[in-house]
């Protein structure tokens, strides 16, 4: 029992500490893709740089809240792994190791909550009862 309240109280501060970071990355693409001009942003599927930085907004924004609230968590981690994944080897393919260490601790943590789901402190959990 003991175990499973810190379980549970881990995998929710897990869920809104990567989250909420992950938002402090999101919310400024926002209005990148609303500003004025061209977008000039990685475009590592050939979808165009507009697309691209509307599929990370998705992922850092979107997916990221879900994974806060507990909504669909594993399935909203795919694609912020696909993100994270997208801007260590493409977006930092060049840069040193430090560059890439951010976004792979990302999908570290992002794998986790796959393997280990939200937790009994999520939205999920209560459709459960």
């Amino acid at each position: 029992m003991k175990n499973d309240l810190l379980k549970d109280l881990t995998l929710l501060l897990i869920r809104l500490g990567a989250g909420g970071m992950m938002l402090t990355h999101g919310i400024p693409k926002i209005g990148r893709l609303l500003g004025e001009g061209p977008v000039k942003f990685a475009d590592p599927f050939g979808l165009g740089p507009e697309i691209s930085l509307g599929m990370a907004i998705f992922a850092e924004v979107i997916c990221a809240v879900l994974v806060m609230v507990g909504f669909k968590a594993r399935l909203a981690t795919i694609p912020l792994i696909i993100t994270m994944l997208t801007a260590a080897f493409y977006a930092h393919w060049n840069d040193p190791f430090g560059k890439k260490e951010l976004p792979l601790l990302y999908v570290c943590v992002f794998l986790g909550i796959l393997a280990f789901g939200a937790g009994k402190y999520a939205l999920d959990s209560l459709k459960k009862k």
